[in-house]
């Protein structure tokens, strides 16, 4: 925008504040490469056609985005995707697929008046752009309101029947403030710390690690990150927590915060737990919206050739905030999280003008109660609080982890057992659950179909969890994670100071190499009775590093004891994983040298976790038949082998393991 009419848009906006209305309304430029929205509150600079922010102007500061960065490279959408079938592109070690910003072609204003400013930015698909191009129509939205501290944005893509198969593997949005200017990220109450700048991560200031993203800062800018190691994985959150994250830019008289509100996670792939990364040292701030991280290529979004496809993500808001006079900086973390309960309350919105975004009265719901009764143990239907409930696209038990093309709706039952799932948009969809405290999965067996202003009740649902006997002993708490395990220090080489004495001591890098350490010539062996598994049991089964740098598979014992064995009977052994990353379960009883084993799961899980500092991701469950000729009266051993070498990131994370008597 030139001086003069800049100038004549501050007169505009001083008539208007003459008038009686304190909140400007909302304004619109367009020029030739950009556009520009403003309420008088905040700016938005957007490229024109192609969509990306370029610009934010706030609080006095011209630009909040990096500066120094190009204009594409501030604030955008973008895509990682691939040819499907045999078109699929070869693959590196790495596993990416082909990277694209989603630049759009052409520019609508859908709404401006002094209330909103809604603008579409749209790149339409045809055959020309084969290979090229992901098969999809883009729509990416931005909504400017009047009054608001922040700008909205969605974006809707379509895959058409006819259009080829293709795969995708991430998409996001991305924004990268000043790194001159916010150097304190918050991503909870409990995850909040300056960081390191950028070029802190570029030798010889830093050190790669085992993986270019696990850097140790060596001769940082700041010494006071000296020694410490950056990596964004450290940083990323469930699904379920994961409402508002970003960055603070502290200065005594005025300070700036930058804020990604995620009102609703129906968008988001594969549940409450799936996670994300977050925000990160650049700096940079993500909103993700479908990933295969700690999931892997199960969470690849494959589409065939004659495949229709149509889904909104978002909108998420982008809000600012700002305090003066030596105000602490910590309130700005306090605003945002009280602005993030306030957009979850409005959710869905009704200022969104596509037909695609359905408002409230568009959608339905869903109540009910859920009740547990665990046969063999007792005959009661215990009502259960806090467990998980939620509508996703129809499919086996337990698919919902691996449901990514679809919405998905959840929540929680409260201390009776009843829950109430709203703003559902209409559609067929199983009903799911999963409780902690009981191992598998709940399905309900009716599919649901939910239309506009519907008020479904499925009544009292029991859900029955695998059992055929009473319990003979158990390791762990079935909570789908492996955080109730021994989680060691890390080495002092590595650590991140913010998970020193934390709760989430498990995202300090390098802990599988501890393994090592704790047993250097044997593996871990477990006594039941005896051993505590918050002691006894390592958090994962991870290779042992070798003198000469290789690795070798691991096998861990179960010692136990039974006063008498039916060997006319069976027995059930449940094994319930948080984890599984190229590994191999092999169980074996009383017998290590028995081949073939009683059970191997053959190589499975691409999740990665252990790499990148999780300590669950997608969640399996084996039950196995054990003979009861394979006990003895007495004491009896259990081998869990794990043979897979080639990796220090192969390894499984145990969620729970329960030996039953089957009567």
């Amino acid at each position: 925008m030139d001086f003069t009419n800049h100038f004549l848009f501050l007169m505009l906006q001083f008539l208007v504040v003459l008038g009686g209305d304190t909140k400007p309304g909302v304004r619109l430029d367009i020029q030739d490469e950009h556009v520009i929205m403003d309420n008088g509150i905040v700016q938005v600079n957007l490229s024109n056609p192609e969509g990306i922010v370029t610009g934010i102007r706030y609080n006095g500061i011209d630009n909040l985005l990096e500066i120094l960065n190009e204009e594409y490279d501030r604030g955008y959408w973008d895509i990682v995707w691939d040819e499907g079938g045999e078109n699929r592109t070869k693959k590196g070690a790495k596993g990416k697929g082909r990277f694209d910003r989603m630049e759009a072609t052409n520019l609508t204003v859908i709404v401006e008046n002094e209330e909103q400013v809604e603008l579409s930015f749209t790149r339409k698909w045809n055959e020309s752009f084969q290979g090229k191009l992901p098969p999809l129509n883009i729509d990416k939205r931005f909504i400017l309101l009047r009054g608001s501290s922040g700008f909205y944005t969605y974006a809707i893509y379509e895959h058409l029947k006819e259009w080829p198969a293709f795969d995708i593997d991430n998409t996001r949005i991305a924004f990268k403030p000043r790194k001159d200017k916010f150097h304190y990220m918050s991503i909870a109450d409990n995850r909040q710390r300056f960081m390191p700048l950028p070029d802190d991560r570029i030798p010889p200031r830093g050190q790669v690690l085992a993986y270019p993203e696990a850097v140790r800062l060596v001769d940082p800018v700041e010494p006071e990150f000296k020694g410490e190691v950056d990596d964004k994985y450290e940083y990323s959150c469930e699904s379920r927590y994961n409402r508002v994250h970003g960055w603070m830019s502290i200065d005594p008289l005025n300070s700036t915060g930058f804020w990604l509100i995620t009102p609703s996670y129906e968008f988001r792939s594969a549940g409450p737990l799936k996670q994300y990364i977050t925000s990160h040292v650049g700096p940079t701030t993500l909103s993700v919206f479908h990933s295969t991280h700690y999931s892997g290529a199960d969470l690849i979004m494959k589409f065939g050739p004659d495949e229709p496809w149509k889904k909104v993500y978002g909108p998420i808001f982008l809000y600012l905030n700002s305090l003066s006079n030596g105000v602490s900086p910590i309130k700005l973390w306090e605003d945002a999280k009280q602005q993030m309960v306030n957009e979850v309350e409005s959710w869905p919105y009704t200022f969104p003008a596509s037909e695609d975004f359905l408002s409230s009265e568009q959608r339905g719901k869903v109540q009910g109660r859920l009740l547990v009764r665990d046969r063999k143990v007792s005959d009661a239907f215990i009502p259960v609080s806090g467990a998980y409930v939620g509508l996703a696209a129809i499919g086996d038990v337990g698919s919902w982890q691996r449901e990514c093309k679809g919405y998905q709706f959840w929540t929680i039952t409260d201390d009776k057992g009843y829950f109430s799932i709203i703003n559902i948009r209409p559609g067929d969809y199983n009903l799911y659950s999963w409780v902690t405290g009981y191992i598998g999965d709940y399905q309900f067996d009716k599919i649901i179909n939910v239309t506009s202003g519907c008020e479904i009740n499925v009544h009292e649902l029991v859900y029955e969890p695998p059992r055929d006997g009473p319990t003979l002993w158990e390791i762990g708490i079935p909570d789908r994670s492996a955080a109730e395990f021994y989680v060691p220090d890390p080495n002092p080489m590595y650590i991140n100071k913010l998970y020193v004495d934390h709760t989430d001591r498990f995202r300090q890098y390098g802990l599988w190499e501890r393994y090592a350490d704790l047993y250097p010539n044997k593996d871990l062996v477990y006594t039941v009775g005896v051993s505590d598994y918050r002691k006894d049991w390592f958090f994962a089964q991870v290779n042992r590093k070798k003198d000469n740098g290789t690795y070798q598979g691991t096998t861990w014992q179960i010692n136990f004891n039974l006063d008498r064995v039916n060997t006319n009977g069976s027995y059930t052994l449940r094994v319930a994983l948080a984890s599984v990353h190229s590994a191999e379960l092999q169980i074996r009883i009383n017998k290590l040298e028995a081949d073939p084993p009683l059970f191997s799961s053959g190589v499975i899980g691409k999740e990665n976790t252990i790499a990148r500092h999780g300590i669950h991701g997608l969640y399996w469950l084996f039950s196995i038949d054990v003979d009861g000729t394979l006990l003895v009266q007495g004491n009896n051993t259990i081998f869990l082998t794990q043979p897979m070498n080639t990796s220090p990131f192969i390894g499984i994370m145990y969620d729970y393991i329960r030996l039953e008597y089957k009567s």
